[in-house]
């Protein structure tokens, strides 16, 4: 490991595919959420996507036939190929059926290494 590199700890990751929607005023996305923590979430970047870092966004995250979570985010790492966001305001009915999709990933923390 070199002197240059940041290591430090994050909420774990979940690996999970679904459909999600990204609303910001009067445009809209259709894009995968990749994998969520209970701090974010990790959404595959539209080829037509704009945005920065800082953004507010509507996430409508689709799991399986039952769950739809709707919440607000906000932009916190942009690449090429994905989206980082940071979960902004969950609204109450939505926060017990978040920690449940996460399960044992909604405590967990994990490496990461910049």
């Amino acid at each position: 490991m070199s002197e240059a590199s940041n290591v430090g700890r994050r909420a774990a990751r979940m690996p999970i595919h679904s459909a999600v929607l990204m609303i910001r005023g009067d445009q809209s996305w259709t894009s995968d959420v990749e994998d969520i923590s209970a701090t974010g979430v990790r959404i595959t970047r539209p080829e037509d996507w704009i945005g920065q870092i800082g953004d507010l966004f509507v996430l409508d995250m689709i799991f399986g036939e039952d769950l739809n979570i709707h919440l607000e985010a906000k932009v916190a790492r942009i690449s090429v190929e994905e989206i980082g966001f940071v979960f902004a305001r969950i609204p109450a009915d939505k926060e017990v059926p978040l920690w449940s999709l996460l399960g044992r990933h909604a405590d967990q923390q994990e490496r990461w290494e910049d």
